[in-house]
């Protein structure tokens, strides 16, 4: 066999998934996993008579790529991706590229790709989103980091990721170092907040409705027929409706106690540091926290006893007024993901196309939607749009669902059902689309007790002015500085 197009690191379910995608889209793949017996159970089972070869060392792996080597690593975040970059970096040459698939935190990926790049070889960090089935059958792929090495990855990437209607691949050049795993954190993070905004909508439904699990999962078949089509919508559905082996609802047998992995949290705290009001997504994160502290609620229930009232109103205009809730909480937690992604480009110089983004999680990955579509729309009317809720369409929408909204939020806090995404979605909402704020009054409190000093209202921008607010205080103020 002549020389293999790609190789891979890492024979996990993504790993092997992965292989085969490219295998079946005419490229061959050399294979390595760390315990070489999976190389050798992968080409005795799925992989046989496959154009894949098994490799049981880096040399070998050398010795069956094509030059420019492309070696792909799929394996666990942190310091495994660090040491097989060491060790390839000692069998590799000058111009191979080293690309890695997993969920790295992008600060690695900005490091890496300057180490690697200084070594003479090429870098790549590619968000890659879709699951299992995804990575099988055509993921959404987010690549950054040496600019150089995209042309030499592009024609296998495109082939293997997820395609929208047109054919047009859902994968495309993110940016320079850090910035694919960047945008695929916040993919990540959005995913948390539409997650839980699901989840809100399925224990208003469950615990003020008193619906079963088989008429909710008919209430998100409805759903995912319209506005929000979308795979998470899907699942649900499907969810819902599976049964155990005595007939019960099997969500109904599971431990209501959520796990992460870190990227949600990694997106909140990525807001934090560039000042951007992510709310939606840090209180899905937060949210699967507090599901963790089970055995405390459970005590606290005790504690503090509450019955939800009987629902005496209109079922399905609430079923209804729900739905729109969601839909306008979801607008919001992508309008928010979209400023982190603005203002992070800013900070690290990064060119993203935010058209293209939409685009490239229009298919395959775990949030795609038809509503990516309308954002993909949104950018080509405004490139520089600054934020989601500022496009005529979803200015629109939102006006549309404020009033259901707002009834849903109510309805849940009479209720003492919580719902925390939609309800800070909806506290973003009013916040961002308030033209006057009481921050006049926290500056006020800034400048009594530690002289930060304030701007007025009559003065323009930029002049700052300090009150001796007791008669103590003496003129002297602060250095004006934000964080």
């Amino acid at each position: 066999m002549s020389q293999a197009d790609i190789g891979l690191i890492g024979l996990a379910v993504m790993g092997e998934n992965l292989v085969m995608n490219m295998e079946s889209k005419g490229f061959s793949v050399a294979v390595y996993n760390r315990t070489t017996e999976k190389v050798d159970a992968f080409l005795a089972g799925r992989a046989k008579g496959k154009k894949i070869v098994g490799c049981h060392s880096l040399a070998e792996l050398k010795a069956a790529l094509a030059k420019p080597r492309k070696v792909m690593l799929m394996v666990k975040a942190g310091q495994p991706v660090d040491d097989y970059i060491e060790q390839l970096l000692a069998v590799l040459d000058p111009g191979d590229v080293i690309i890695d698939g997993g969920n790295s935190h992008f600060p690695d990926t900005t490091r890496r790709t300057a180490y690697v790049e200084s070594r003479g070889l090429l870098y790549i960090g590619t968000g890659v989103s879709g699951g299992e089935e995804g990575a099988l059958k055509g993921p959404s792929m987010m690549p950054g980091g040496s600019p150089a090495a995209w042309p030499l990855v592009k024609p296998i990437f495109q082939s293997i990721c997820a395609k929208v209607e047109d054919g047009t691949p859902c994968c495309d050049w993110v940016g320079e170092n850090g910035a694919g795993h960047f945008v695929k954190m916040v993919h990540n993070g959005i995913e948390y907040g539409d997650m839980q905004l699901i989840c809100e909508a399925y224990q208003l439904m469950r615990d003020v409705l008193g619906m079963s699990a088989k008429e909710m999962s008919e209430v998100f078949a409805d759903w995912n027929r319209g506005e929000l089509d979308s795979y998470l919508v899907e699942i649900t559905r499907d969810i819902l409706a599976f049964e155990d082996t005595d007939g019960t609802a099997m969500v109904d047998r599971i431990l209501d106690t959520a796990g992460q992995k870190g990227t949600g949290k990694w997106t909140a705290i990525a807001a934090l540091d560039e000042g951007v009001p992510l709310t939606l997504i840090g209180e899905a994160v937060f949210a699967r926290c507090l599901s963790a502290m089970k055995e405390e609620r459970v005590v606290a229930a005790k504690l503090f006893p509450r019955e939800i009232p009987a629902f005496r109103g209109d079922k399905q205009a609430l079923i209804q007024a729900i739905r729109q809730a969601l839909y306008a909480s979801k607008i919001i937690s992508y309008a928010q993901g979209y400023a982190l992604m603005r203002a992070a480009a800013k900070t690290n110089g990064w060119n993203l196309n935010y058209g293209g983004v939409a685009l490239m999680w229009r298919g395959g990955c775990i949030i795609r939607s038809v509503f990516l579509g309308k954002i993909k729309e949104a950018f080509d009317r405004d490139a520089n749009l600054s934020n989601l809720l500022l496009d005529p369409y979803f200015a629109e929408t939102v006006k549309a669902c404020v009033p259901a909204w707002r009834k849903v939020v109510s309805e849940a806090v009479a209720c003492g059902v919580p719902a925390p995404a939609m309800s800070a979605a909806l506290s973003y909402f009013d916040g961002y689309t308030s033209e006057r704020l009481p921050a006049n009054l926290l500056q006020a409190q800034r400048d009594y007790f530690g002289a930060h000093t304030y701007e007025r209202i009559d003065r323009p921008r930029g002049e700052f002015f300090h009150t001796n607010w007791t008669g103590e205080g003496g003129d002297t103020a602060a250095t004006t500085y934000n964080v």
